[in-house]
Formats: structure tokens, C-alpha cells, sequence
């Protein structure tokens, strides 16, 4: 025992020695978060199925309360060199065995969130950054309709002089995901499920004048994001997102197109492009204008027959092709008391006829938040997941809304109030397509949110209140409502064979304790 000991210590002593050679400073920052909601977020109060079956449109608890830790560690050799690791521990639920928040508090889910170096290349200007990070498309008017997450990736970027750059990214979000093509049959497990993407951006800064063209080219194998049998996911367009698929989630209980039969693909393959031009304005202060532009495009890969819901006879073909584009703005005007402004958007929607595909913007992880419910506009992370969106990538909808941003009248008090007009961009034949009367909710609290046609609307506002308790603590409350206009005529609420359904208004409250550090 003695002769361990002293070889532990000597060890110890060695990396000791170790480290201060290196000379590497390391820096720990994070950020605590424990909230507490309240609400009523499904849209559909009851429905009922074909046969005749039942049920609450929305089953969880009314309540949550749970927690969560970001630890980040930054290990800094120099300002040429530095090495960053975040860890995400839970989220806990307060009661939930599973993840920790039980009696007894045993848990598993620490998260590996960012593991990154940052290095800039020697005799060059060239800034590296390699591994696990997050990362945001270059957007403007309210965050980005194609893509902000962590994912594996390399970016490179040089500054050419104060007022040009260039970045230039390759991303790999998939691959070795698939299991194999049949229950039985995993030959071709881990086979052709890559998606690969390549992004190039030129920042241009002119005395408050900011504009950022993109360019991002990917592909994606036809077994991209499977994780069940092959021709479901074919049909879901290799889809690990459902802002790739053409339309609705068609897969389980949720609702969506009325799908008979898959075909299969013999591309290998699938190509994805999109582009973009956000552009800021901050030259005029205190007017701040806004404005972003994006178009997408996601290659057929395999075809699907879809039956109509006025005839059990007509079968039509669909094509997995999507492609569309996205418009977005906002205009404000800073006050001593706060920023009053205005922001919208139009979207292209699905023009009804689904043998050419759909005409809504794909996207690979959308992140935006013009608004507080529909949207994130108010943090990343909510005591409910439900609670945090509804709806992220715009796909198929136009919008304007008025919001009063910042307001301030009490010291270390702030408060943030929207008021929202969602309008949808589809065609109203497109629910001739669909297996539910309800249908619309099918993508509800995932990336594409509720599908609207040009008949529906919600009505949505948001009160966001920020408390400065101290330097580093802040509360959080924040208060939102959706009134509910689906048109009941356009789906056919009673339509016998296709299930019924009632809908409601949705509510939530939530209150969120962060200490950042």
C-alpha cells in the first residue's frame, strides 16, 4: 500500500510538472437553469379516429418542474490555441426516476454538448475550429429557417481586412446511424446513411451596414436518419428532420398524408442546396432594419401513392422532391424606454398538387425566434419541451406582428410583449390528401409546426418579464397565448371515415431561475 501511494504521488507530481510546462490557462464557465410551467399546448382538444376510437388531443401533465447545467471548460494555451468541452447535465424532471429527479437523485445524463479545438493556422491569418460545435447559418430578422444546432464539423475563416471574410465549413450531421433495410436483414446496416454538408459564407461590414451572402451544398444517403425499415424512411426523403420531408409527418398516430404504398429509389444519393442573403442595418440608429432571404432544395429520392379522402379510388403519385424559398423582416426603433417595432414573413406553401412535390423550404435543423411560443424568442430552454416551440422553420406560413421590446420603467426590470398574426401559404386542396380530419397538428412541437392553408390562422401574443436579481441571477417569467382559427370547413372536422376532432386556444406560464457564471 505504501509503494502505491508513493507512486500515485509521484505521478501526480509529474503531470504537475506537465502542466506548467504547457502553460495552459483553463477557464470554467456555465449556466444553471431550474423553471417551472404551467399550460395547455396541443391545439386539438379531443379527437376521433376512423373507427370510431377516442381520445384527448393532449395527455401529458399540465405542470412540469425540472433543471438543467451547462459546464463549459476552456483550456487556453494561447491566443492561437485553445480547446473547449461543454457538458450538458439533463434535463431533469423534479420526480422523474429516469432522469435523476426522483428519491435518491441517481442519474445518468451528463452530455457531451461541444468538444472543439480553436487554432489558427501558423504564418497565416486562417482561424480552425474542429469537432463537436454550434453553429448558426448566417441570418437576420429573427434567427435561421435552415439550420442552427451542434454537429461534427471543420470551419475555416480568414478576414481579408476589416470589411471582407470568408468562412467555410463542412459538416457531417448523420452517418452510421441505420440499422439495416429489413427486421431480419442488417447486411447493409450503416450502408449509404451519410449527409454530408458544405457551407461558404462572405461577411461584408460597411459602418453599420452588415450583409452576409451563404451558399450550402450537401447530399444525403438514401438511408440517411433510417432508424426503422427502408422504404418508410425512403419515403420520409432520407429525412432526419421532418423540415426535409415533402409534407407531413405520415408515421405513426400524429396524422399526415394519406400514404398506401412506397416506391423505392435507385439514386444512392440526394442533392441539397440552399442559399441566402441576410442583411443588417444599424447605420441609421436609432432605426435598426432587417432582412433576410433564403431558398432551399432538397432532390427526389423515390416516389409514394397517396389516397384521396373524397374517393377511395384515386390514388395519386407523389414526388419527395421539396423545394421553396422564405422572406423575413423586422424594423425597429430604440427609446430610452424601449424598442418598439415591427417584424413578418411569407413563406411559399404547397400548391395541391403532390406529384410535383412541395413547394414549402426544407430545412436541416431550423432555429427561429420571431416570436416567444410559435417561436423561441425568449431562451433555448424551457420546463417543458412542448413549451419552447411550436413551430421553428416558418415553412408554409406568412406572418406580421408588433412587438415592444426591452421596456424598462423599473431598475434591473425588463419587459418583452409580441403580438403575432400566423397565416398559412398552402393550398386548401392539399387536405384532400390527408388521413385525419386533423391533420393539421400532425407536426405540431417539431420543426415544421402546424400546417396551415391559406383558410387558417392563429393569433398569438407573448408577455416576456427579466428580473436582474444579481449580477449573475435573473428571473424569468414569461406569459403566452394562442387563439386558434383552423378553418373547420376546409378540414372537414366531422369527416366520417377520417376521424373528428374539437379544437382549443393553448395557454402557458412558465417561471425559469438562471444563474450564469
Amino acid at each position: 500500500m505504501k509503494k502505491c501511494c508513493m507512486l500515485l504521488l509521484a505521478t501526480m507530481l509529474t503531470l504537475g510538472i506537465a502542466v506548467s510546462s504547457w502553460a495552459v490557462e483553463f477557464k470554467i464557465k456555465g449556466q444553471w437553469n431550474i423553471g417551472f410551467a404551467v399550460g395547455e399546448t396541443s391545439l386539438v382538444k379531443n379527437t376521433r379516429d376512423g373507427n370510431g376510437v377516442s381520445r384527448k388531443g393532449y395527455t401529458k401533465d399540465s405542470f412540469a418542474a425540472r433543471q438543467r447545467l451547462l459546464l463549459q471548460l476552456n483550456a487556453v494555451a494561447s491566443e492561437n490555441l485553445e480547446g473547449i468541452v461543454q457538458l450538458h447535465i439533463g434535463p431533469q424532471s423534479w420526480g422523474w426516476a429516469g432522469q435523476g429527479g426522483a428519491l435518491g437523485a441517481d442519474g445518468t445524463i451528463v452530455k457531451v454538448r461541444q468538444a472543439y479545438i480553436d487554432w489558427l493556422i501558423p504564418n497565416t491569418g486562417v482561424r480552425t475550429r474542429m469537432g463537436i460545435q454550434n453553429f448558426a447559418l448566417p441570418n437576420a430578422a429573427g434567427g435561421s429557417a435552415v439550420l442552427d444546432l451542434r454537429a461534427a464539423a471543420v470551419n475555416l475563416h480568414y478576414d481579408f481586412n476589416d470589411n471582407f471574410g470568408v468562412t467555410a465549413m463542412w459538416f457531417r450531421p448523420y452517418n452510421d446511424n441505420f440499422e439495416g433495410s429489413g427486421k431480419y436483414n442488417n447486411a447493409d446496416a450503416h450502408y449509404l446513411d451519410n449527409m454530408d454538408l458544405f457551407v461558404l459564407s462572405l461577411p461584408i461590414n460597411f459602418d453599420g451596414i452588415e450583409l452576409t451572402p451563404w451558399a450550402m451544398y450537401g447530399f444525403r444517403g438514401k438511408n440517411t436518419g433510417s432508424f426503422d425499415d427502408y422504404r418508410t424512411n425512403n419515403f420520409m426523403d432520407g429525412a432526419p428532420a421532418v423540415s426535409l420531408s415533402p409534407y407531413l409527418n405520415a408515421q405513426g398516430d400524429s396524422g399526415g398524408l394519406n400514404v398506401t404504398s412506397y416506391g423505392r429509389t435507385s439514386k444512392a444519393y440526394g442533392s441539397m442546396f440552399w442559399a441566402g442573403l441576410p442583411i443588417k442595418i444599424k447605420a441609421l440608429e436609432p432605426w435598426n432594419f432587417e432582412l433576410d432571404f433564403n431558398y432551399g432544395y432538397v432532390e427526389e429520392m423515390g416516389k409514394f401513392d397517396v389516397l384521396t379522402r373524397n374517393n377511395r379510388n384515386d390514388i395519386r403519385r407523389g414526388s419527395t422532391l421539396r423545394q421553396g424559398w422564405l422572406i423575413k423582416a423586422l424594423v425597429e426603433y430604440k427609446m430610452d424606454w424601449g424598442t418598439p417595432g415591427i417584424f413578418g414573413w411569407y413563406a411559399s406553401g404547397d400548391d395541391g398538387n403532390v406529384k410535383n412535390g412541395s413547394e414549402r423550404m426544407p430545412g436541416v435543423a431550423p432555429y427561429v425566434y420571431t416570436t416567444s411560443f410559435m417561436g423561441d424568442g425568449n431562451k433555448y430552454w424551457s420546463p417543458r419541451p412542448d413549451f419552447q416551440d411550436l413551430n421553428v422553420s416558418l415553412a408554409g406560413t406568412w406572418g406580421l406582428g408588433l412587438q415592444l421590446a426591452d421596456m424598462s420603467f423599473l431598475e434591473d426590470l425588463t419587459h418583452t410583449f409580441r403580438v403575432a398574426w400566423w397565416g398559412g401559404t398552402n393550398s386548401p386542396s392539399m387536405v384532400k390528401y390527408m388521413d385525419s380530419a386533423y391533420a393539421w397538428n400532425s407536426t405540431t412541437g417539431v420543426f415544421d409546426g402546424p400546417y396551415l392553408t391559406t383558410n387558417d390562422g392563429l393569433l398569438e401574443f407573448n408577455l416576456v418579464n427579466v428580473y436582474k436579481i444579481y449580477e449573475n441571477l435573473e428571473a424569468n417569467v414569461e406569459l403566452g397565448y394562442i387563439a386558434n382559427y383552423i378553418d373547420d370547413d376546409t378540414w372537414k372536422r366531422k369527416w366520417d371515415k377520417f376521424g373528428s376532432y374539437s379544437k382549443q386556444d393553448i395557454w402557458k406560464a412558465h417561471l425559469i431561475i438562471t444563474y450564469s457564471f
